[in-house]
């Protein structure tokens, strides 16, 4: 059996980012970018100001008395989306927007309610100011201060966030280079099975892990192909997963583990899936199968194929461990894995050892900070208190006797 790390390695070494395709950036949310880009602007493309006010040479307020109103003239007015219509003169201020764009000369934004209305004479308007601890440059939004023409912006491998979507935007890119989301087909098999929405006769279950992997692969910005469920005989399953090497990731779950009808790897084995390994030294996981089907004329890369294990926590945990990080790889993705935080126990918990172990986990608050509990778990068949998860702990083989405050590894389980 393989530690999880050398079967995460094994798994992403078998694994290339896909080819690139140009897309609409309204529809590419959540993918990667597949090329850096250059900011085509200077943002912000003028001198701005970042405050309703008054637009002044520091020349005429440094140097004055504090606590005497400095008296400017009123030169101009400037609203959002105007622009000056001639340079700031000396004594001058210029009424101007938050957003809009400086005057010539003006190097300062004194705030509106630093100022009070001046008396009008011979038709001119005049503004008193009592600027509070005034610098040179104060309230101003630099041209280029966000970034310059040229400027690396976005990273290879960035994904494409709103806010990302949204510099995108800003910079004029209607269309861009992305990596696209896999196919990945699920498929159930087992005698036992009938679909979720059926009501299951005396020895069957409904088919939870279908739409419980159609979801995670959902979540993880894939395409689901939902297969339904085989039979456990050769011919059933040859004929499903026929059609699931065609996807760029197939996902089988039950049939891999010693039984006399688990027949998955033999008939992964005739339809020309390498077995890459069998087994990881895991609870819930441990008959984790992995395999590839080499790329043929249709294809550019390899067809990821996992077996995962039949009972649905397992399957879940093996997703989040082995599937998730090959789909962001494919996706282009720099960062493949969950993040791993440290949190205090809430409670004290007992392990018994035998192999490292994934547990249904919840973080929250309480007085003392963040801290992690452990569900009162029944087994790698027990969905209900996975639904209750927002995590999961990480303990080794060693058996021990976690105190309440022990620092434990926690795999957050949400979206990233």
């Amino acid at each position: 059996m393989l530690p999880v790390s050398e079967a995460q390695v094994a798994v992403l070494q078998c694994v290339s980012p896909a080819a690139s395709v140009s897309m609409p950036i309204t529809d590419a949310q959540g993918l990667s970018l597949s090329a850096d880009i250059a900011s085509t602007l200077d943002s912000p493309p003028y001198d701005k100001s970042m405050m309703d006010g008054f637009a002044v040479m520091s020349a005429d307020i440094l140097g004055k008395p504090s606590d005497d109103p400095i008296e400017l003239t009123v030169q101009e007015e400037i609203m959002a989306g105007q622009v000056p219509r001639s340079p700031l003169a000396p004594g001058c201020a210029t009424r101007i927007m938050t957003g809009a764009p400086l005057p010539e000369a003006a190097d300062a934004v004194v705030m509106l309610e630093e100022s009070a209305a001046g008396e009008p004479r011979d038709g001119t308007t005049y503004v008193q100011l009592r600027p509070q601890n005034f610098r040179k440059g104060q309230n101003i939004l630099p041209r280029g201060a966000s970034m310059k023409v040229g400027d690396t912006v976005l990273r290879q491998g960035d994904a494409l966030t709103p806010a990302v979507i949204g510099l995108l935007a800003e910079m004029g890119f209607d269309k861009v280079d992305v990596c696209p989301p896999p196919r990945v087909a699920a498929l159930s098999t087992g005698d036992e099975l009938v679909d979720f929405t059926a009501q299951p006769a005396a020895g069957q279950i409904r088919n939870s892990n279908g739409p419980m992997l159609a979801a995670q692969i959902r979540a993880a910005r894939a395409i689901p192909i939902e297969l339904g469920i085989a039979r456990d005989n050769e011919s059933a399953l040859r004929n499903a997963i026929s059609r699931g090497i065609k996807a760029d990731i197939l996902l089988l779950s039950g049939g891999v583990s010693a039984g006399d009808l688990d027949l998955v790897p033999g008939v992964l084995q005739s339809l020309g899936v390498r077995q890459v390994f069998h087994k990881v030294f895991l609870k819930p996981g441990k008959p984790l199968w992995f395999g590839v089907r080499d790329s043929d004329a249709d294809r550019s890369n390899p067809t990821l194929v996992f077996g995962l294990p039949g009972n649905p926590v397992s399957s879940f945990v093996c997703f989040e461990l082995f599937v998730r990080p090959a789909i962001r790889k494919l996706m282009g993705r720099r960062a493949l894995h969950r993040q791993m935080l440290s949190f205090p126990l809430a409670e004290a918990y007992t392990y018994r050892g035998g192999r490292p172990v994934y547990l249904p986990a919840v973080t929250e608050e309480s007085e003392e900070g963040p801290c992690v509990r452990v569900l009162a778990w029944r087994g790698s068949a027990d969905l209900r208190r996975l639904a209750e998860a927002n995590a999961l702990i990480q303990l080794s083989q060693e058996a021990r006797e976690y105190a309440s405050g022990d620092s434990v590894p926690v795999l957050s389980l949400f979206e990233d």
